[in-house]
């Protein structure tokens, strides 16, 4: 082989593996740009766990509504391994099932940058300084445990946190979920996702 053309495979061989760390991904032959966000978000290893229960685990009664045989204490949630410049995070737990039709259980935006978790009943008095409840589904600012009804079988609650690229948000309180997710949109560098379940 001409030693011009093993140069030039060398070279093309070096741009491939090496694109990744300039923000470059390589799809089809050819180079496209990607901004930092998306890079980052790739590259992301965030964490979200409960000591309440194990991920994919039941979820126990106490952070269910009273009319489901619970206390509506907010559920205890950590997380780590924000991407560098995350600015604040949000969270939202939303019921999946079909039944549900996506109901918001609790919406939280503006929540520091330096905050890496959420003590038990935090919803409603002790949550971090600057961070905002939203309204759920249930008409309430806050969290609102689960409550599916009977016999519609065990419902999954999907807890996910969000790392933003942005300190604020600046929504209204009775925003809809649709809303939460076209604020957030292209600010997300991470984010990570537990589900409990909860049910007959």
């Amino acid at each position: 082989m001409h030693k011009t053309s093993i140069l030039a495979l060398f070279a093309a061989a070096l741009l491939i593996t090496a694109a990744p760390a300039f923000g470059f991904m390589v799809p089809a032959g050819r180079l496209v740009n990607k901004s930092m966000a998306e890079v980052t978000l790739m590259r992301s290893a965030m964490r979200l766990a409960s000591p309440a229960f194990k991920n994919g685990a039941a979820i126990p009664a106490r952070y269910a509504r009273p009319a489901a045989g619970g206390a509506n204490v907010s559920l205890p949630l950590t997380w780590s391994g924000a991407p560098p410049g995350t600015k604040s995070f949000a969270l939202s737990i939303v019921d999946h099932h079909p039944v549900a039709r996506m109901w918001v259980h609790w919406m939280v935006i503006d929540i520091p940058a330096g905050r890496m978790s959420l003590p038990e009943g935090a919803s409603g008095g002790h949550m971090p300084p600057g961070s905002v409840e939203l309204v759920n589904s249930f008409k309430d600012a806050g969290y609102g445990g689960p409550q599916p009804p009977r016999g519609s079988g065990p419902h999954p609650y999907v807890i996910t946190v969000y790392a933003l690229d942005v300190a604020r948000l600046e929504l209204k309180p009775d925003t809809t979920l649709a809303g939460f997710k076209e604020a957030i949109g292209k600010k997300v560098l991470g984010k990570a996702s537990i589900t409990g379940y909860f049910g007959d």
